[in-house]
């Protein structure tokens, strides 16, 4: 009858067979020879961040404002959005109205309550990519004790631009487009970062 377990116990022997031997000369040279094309790879990889902002889309620069969404009467919960594009940068207020009382009142408001996201987005054809991180009114970081969400968000969007000052995006996560207003025009002028 044969030993199950030899193989294992032979690879075992040979790991610390391996392990006792020192390191000889030649074997040293090789390594020290792949230690610079080592450091080539890691430096490779590596890319320098941009100093300034990137300019963004200029169709979206300025202040967006939804008023309404359809059937929002016969809604239980709807969110209406405002947002800011600046550069590369956007800020997303996200007013909330609900006629169901999900939590406490001092987070709720009566039914109305606001959430803020802050970050950058990217566009591609019809295809806009907001990535950013739940944030105060005031724009700092929102920490995890606070009311609402917190931590990261991430959205995509079809946009339709449909004239000057109308926008549509179509949540590809969400079934209730925002249908958005120009409330301001601004240019984009990139600061340093």
């Amino acid at each position: 009858m044969q030993k199950r377990y030899s193989f294992l116990f032979f690879s075992f022997s040979f790991r610390l067979f391996a392990l006792s031997l020192p390191l000889s000369a030649f074997s040293s040279k090789k390594a020290f020879r792949l230690l610079p094309f080592a450091f080539c790879l890691i430096v490779a990889s590596c890319s320098r961040n941009p100093d300034m902002q990137e300019p963004g889309d200029s169709k979206l620069q300025g202040e967006w404002r939804q008023d309404s969404v359809p059937a929002q009467k016969s809604l239980v919960t709807y969110s209406l959005y405002d947002i800011k594009f600046s550069c590369d940068s956007f800020l997303l207020k996200i007013s909330t109205v609900s006629k169901v009382n999900y939590g406490a009142d001092t987070c709720m408001s009566k039914g109305h309550w606001a959430e803020y996201v802050r970050g950058t987005y990217s566009q591609r054809q019809d295809t806009l990519h907001i990535k950013g991180q739940f944030c105060n009114a005031d724009g700092s970081y929102k920490n995890e004790q606070g009311c609402f969400r917190f931590g990261d968000y991430e959205e995509y969007f079809k946009v339709h631009l449909t004239g000057d000052s109308l926008i549509r995006f179509v949540s590809t996560s969400n079934v209730i487009p925002i249908n958005a207003h120009l409330i301001k025009r601004t240019s984009c002028i990139p600061k340093p970062l």
